[in-house]
């Protein structure tokens, strides 16, 4: 099978394509047929984990969506043939392995495409704004970077839950393409700027629940918009500013609860444990449509360094998706 890596050196990181055997599936394992998988900043993202020492090398992408060919010992509730849909190590390949505490049935009405683009992300989103965010009908979220992959699923999510969501973005033209979705107030800013607009879009109190999809340089400004007993998501850096000042004052009076929302440090059980939830509170209304994942741009397997690129130019508008050679 054909498989990207992405291989270390002292001055930068290349992809490479290899070919491998096709890997075995283990105990409580399917071996899936990837159709598409998604591609996610963080994995091209120093500190997000990717990036080892010089000379190692990882096989890279996180979630795809396919067919399942084997089953490994102990799985009885799948079967072959399954179209499924799930995060999973070295997704960038025709062949995968998915743990079954993670593997999703794909809702009928998606695409692959579509569905590659839900397992991590959605999930991710599931996690600030639900299990920790505790987002509510009729609270304001405001999303740094709202036209990001993560930042139109947690608006998608959002709407789905009854929240009003206020956004921010360097592309005016974005944010008027996320009007149809339920922006309901679009930001066309790129600094720390955003407070009085915030205030004023909130009746003057404030956002419930932030997602900080951008890093340090607009961290103290979130803090800034949060309402009493608001909370605050860091999700990403991808402006690379890892420090922020914290103004305590306002984090005891106001008392705020500042998250970090991440799988890097999280082992195979704790990042399982959501998924339950997740099927249960969110794949009814993928499943009905009442939330379509975002694909901006497909690229055919032979492209990945042209959709690497593509994502690191800010050039689309949600998710931007690999597909897999010889699918149906």
């Amino acid at each position: 099978m054909q498989s990207y890596w992405m291989h270390m050196s002292e001055q930068h990181a290349t992809l490479e394509l290899r070919k491998l055997p096709q890997p075995e599936p283990g105990p409580q394992q399917v071996l899936v047929r990837l159709h598409a998988a998604s591609l996610n900043r963080g994995e091209f993202i120093a500190g997000h984990g990717l990036h080892g020492k010089p000379g190692s090398a990882k096989a890279v992408g996180m979630e795809g969506a396919g067919e399942v060919v084997k089953l490994g010992a102990g799985v009885s509730h799948l079967k072959l043939g399954d179209r499924v849909m799930g995060r999973c190590p070295g997704a960038f390949s025709e062949y995968a392995l998915m743990d079954v505490r993670e593997v999703m049935a794909m809702p009928a009405n998606l695409s692959w495409e579509e569905a590659a683009s839900v397992p991590l992300t959605f999930l991710v989103v599931y996690d600030m704004l639900v299990l920790q965010g505790r987002l509510a009908a009729d609270e304001w979220l405001l999303i740094n970077g709202v036209s990001s992959g993560v930042g139109v699923a947690a608006l998608q999510t959002a709407k789905a839950l009854g929240a009003k969501v206020i956004g921010t973005s360097g592309s005016a033209d974005k944010l008027a393409r996320l009007q149809p979705l339920g922006l309901d107030v679009g930001l066309c800013t790129r600094a720390a700027d955003f407070h009085d607009a915030v205030m004023q879009a909130s009746g003057g109190k404030g956002v419930n629940l932030v997602v900080n999809t951008v890093g340090g340089s607009v961290f103290a400004e979130g803090l800034r918009c949060l309402a009493f007993q608001g909370r605050h998501a860091t999700v990403g850096y991808v402006d690379g500013v890892l420090k922020a000042e914290i103004d305590l004052e306002t984090l005891h009076a106001k008392r705020l609860t500042l998250f970090g929302v991440s799988n890097k440090q999280r082992t195979p059980e704790q990042r399982a444990q959501a998924v339950p939830g997740f099927v249960a509170d969110m794949l009814p209304a993928l499943a009905a449509g009442r939330i379509q994942p975002l694909v901006d741009r497909v690229f055919p397997f032979d492209q990945l360094a042209a959709a690497k690129a593509c994502m690191e130019a800010s050039q689309h508008l949600g998710k931007i998706v690999l597909a897999m050679p010889g699918r149906r």
